[in-house]
């Protein structure tokens, strides 16, 4: 009972000062960017009420819909393209690196690496880097997005096939198959729910970002907001954001049902 009573005591402890650090660190952040959270949250109000004044679309915003849809089809199109090219390059780049496939131990470090740089360097910046040799155009944001997403899905493939069932891997190779037979026949069958989640998951990730990559890059629906915002057509530019935002749901909908049908 009384080591019981030292547990909980030690763990109030605990969270007691990872609180008390975490004020800490807010109150010295707050000071050195002059942050102020009252004011901050007075000015809520405020900041609704612009909202609910600049912020409806209106007629005008209306007749631009099919221009807006025009891009946002271009947009999610990109974004398909982008994760279906990523996929297939990632999952065989993948199968160097996992531990089930029995590569070179090597090229398995090499290829996690590899993976680990790509999916650390954000598509914003892969786009800022890339404008430099391509200019602003639809080819930079493919690039940008395919970089971070090839890295993304790498580690996510390894760690999805590192799942795979040893033992039906070993199974195929007593029976003699070859490599390849071994990947078509036991990791792919094994990993194909898995990968197809996550594919579809970076599908919906890709489109939210091809907005951003957009603003940068002056192509699809991020050209449009940023065109909007800046000539100060705040209706036509809240008409773009709802439409992003319909676009997230609907394929949120769609791979929730995909997903239900595969697993």
């Amino acid at each position: 009972m009384q080591k019981t009573m030292d547990v909980f005591q030690k763990r109030k402890l605990t969270y007691t000062a990872v609180f008390l650090a975490a004020l800490a660190i807010f109150a010295g952040s707050s000071l050195v960017t002059q942050f102020n959270a009252v004011q901050g949250l007075a000015s809520f109000p405020a900041a609704i009420g612009w909202i609910a004044e600049n912020l409806i679309p209106d007629q005008t915003a209306l007749e631009r819909l099919p221009k807006i849809l025009d891009k946002l089809l271009e947009t999610a199109l990109l974004s398909v393209a982008v994760t279906v090219v990523a996929a297939v390059f990632a999952f065989f780049f993948s199968l160097l690196g996992s531990n089930i496939t029995k590569i070179n131990g090597i090229v398995k470090r090499v290829v996690r690496i590899v993976a680990a740089f790509f999916r650390n360097v954000p598509d914003v910046v892969w786009a800022m880097l890339l404008m430099f040799s391509f200019g602003q155009n639809i080819l930079t944001g493919f690039f940008a997005l395919f970089f971070t997403t090839f890295g993304l899905l790498t580690r996510a493939f390894i760690e999805t096939i590192d799942e795979v069932s040893a033992s039906c891997v070993e199974a195929l190779e007593a029976t003699g198959a070859n490599f390849l037979k071994v990947v078509f026949q036991g990791v792919i069958p094994s990993s194909l729910s898995g990968i197809t989640t996550w594919v579809l998951y970076m599908i919906e990730t890709n489109i939210r970002s091809s907005t951003l990559i957009g603003i940068l890059t002056a192509t699809g629906i991020g050209y449009l907001f940023d065109l909007y915002y800046k000539r100060l057509d705040f209706p036509s530019a809240s008409l773009v954001v709802l439409s992003i935002v319909v676009l997230v749901l609907v394929i949120e909908t769609a791979s929730n049902k995909i997903r239900k049908v595969i697993l």
